[in-house]
């Protein structure tokens, strides 16, 4: 294939056929190889922690009949989420770290990327659709089973889905139109949309304008999960009795600790100045890609009856059977 090239406003070339050609090094999140070894450490330690604990919580819910309620049926999802968001990015760095390659194209950088923004928005809307689930749970309990029947929950997670990969591929389109000057060096350990958008040397004004109104867009859940919590809390109020109020709030505490740890770190991020874009950043997205998807299951089991009664039962079946 014969190479075109078309020169940029700003006296770069832009190859035609770079998709081809162009390859980027993903620096890790440390430049000091000590560091490097104590993070592939932790992250061959949370890895399988990830995908067995929320494979349990997925495998509970199906097998147990008394967790065929909408409120595990989202745990379940936030679970898949949580194994897909981990697996995008973490095999890929500990193959790296393995073999002594940072090499990786630009398609399968892309290819990454649009994962990573798809996973993270529909994991921000199931945590909303669960913020609901509860507010209606204590608010409407009469009205309960009607408002969150199969076929709406089922509706909820699938919306959550396509809104996530809906706002993802806008930002991947985009960045398959700009130019990169070179072979260049993205200072994480996967392809972040932030770090490519810093690394071009094409006019990326509009590309900055889009991804800051798309992390607005990212705060919608934010906005429903505030104001399910203000209609828990105003009908919390009025329970008569301290019991009641406290097994109001146990529901809650599970779900509300997960968002505090997601959106602290994922806002922490996004809604910085891109200049200011570091390895400083790259350590603090280990929290939502990593940390955050192993913690999730431990969270919601260890605070829920229901659950660990369900996997005993699960763990003895097992046993019997053997």
């Amino acid at each position: 294939m014969r190479r075109k090239e078309a020169l940029e406003p700003n006296g770069a070339i832009r190859k035609e056929n770079q998709s081809s050609t162009l390859y980027f090094a993903l620096l890790g999140l440390s430049s000091q190889q000590a560091q490097e070894d104590f993070f592939f450490v932790l992250f061959l330690f949370i890895y399988p922690i990830t995908l067995i604990g929320n494979l349990l919580i997925i495998c509970d819910t199906c097998s147990d009949v008394h967790l065929h309620n909408p409120m595990y049926f989202f745990l379940a999802s936030l679970s898949l989420v949580g194994i897909f968001f981990s697996s995008a990015t973490v095999p890929n760095m500990l193959t790296n770290y393995l073999f002594g390659s940072r090499v990786i194209s630009f398609r399968g950088c892309l290819t990454q990327m649009h994962f990573m923004l798809a996973l993270a928005n529909t994991d921000s809307y199931i945590l909303a659709v669960m913020a609901c689930d509860r507010a209606v749970a204590i608010s409407c309990p009469l009205h309960y089973t009607t408002i969150m029947n199969p076929r709406s929950c089922f509706l909820f997670v699938v919306g959550s889905w396509m809104i996530g990969m809906g706002n993802s591929l806008p930002h991947t389109l985009l960045t398959t139109s700009m130019s990169f000057c070179s072979h260049q060096e993205v200072t994480n350990f996967y392809c972040d949309n932030k770090a490519l958008l810093k690394m071009s040397c094409s006019d990326i004004h509009f590309n900055v304008k889009f991804m800051y109104l798309g992390a607005s867009a990212f705060s919608m859940p934010v906005i429903f999960i505030i104001i399910s919590y203000i209609r828990v809390f105003s009908t919390i109020l009025w329970v008569p009795s301290t019991k009641g109020i406290l097994k109001a709030f146990s529901t809650c505490a599970s779900h509300l600790t997960v968002v505090s740890l997601y959106y602290g770190t994922v806002m922490g991020i996004y809604f910085r100045p891109l200049t200011n874009y570091s390895l400083k950043d790259a350590v603090i997205t280990v929290m939502y890609v990593a940390v955050t998807p192993m913690l999730n299951p431990f969270i919601y089991s260890l605070r829920n009856q229901d659950m660990k009664a369900a996997l005993r039962k699960l763990f003895s079946k097992r046993m019997s059977s053997q």
